[in-house]
């Protein structure tokens, strides 16, 4: 599901949102889904799943094109666990 996806199914399911006011809400709880990230902390939605930060730690890496050495820097990356109640409901329906 894509984000324009989701703005139009919550705009037909809440009748009273207009699809901006619905595109404005999507927008902000994204926004302040990046901005916890981006300081550190964990987003944990319960039934759904938790967001937190890994840490990679700098290695030598390999460019596959040419096979020269090329160093990639240490970087923390978003990491998404599902929750048990998300989990339940996908092996459910496959």
């Amino acid at each position: 599901m894509t984000k324009s996806e989701l703005v139009s199914q919550l705009a037909s399911r809440f009748p009273q949102l207009v699809a901006k006011d619905a595109d404005c809400a999507v927008r902000m709880i994204l926004d302040a889904m990046a901005d916890a990230l981006a300081n550190g902390h964990r987003i944990e939605i319960r039934g759904f799943g938790s967001f937190a930060l890994n840490y990679r730690p700098a290695r030598l890496s390999r460019n596959p094109k040419s096979g020269e050495k090329v160093h990639v820097s240490a970087k923390h990356v978003p990491h998404f666990k599902a929750g048990k109640e998300l989990r339940e409901r996908v092996d459910a329906a496959v």
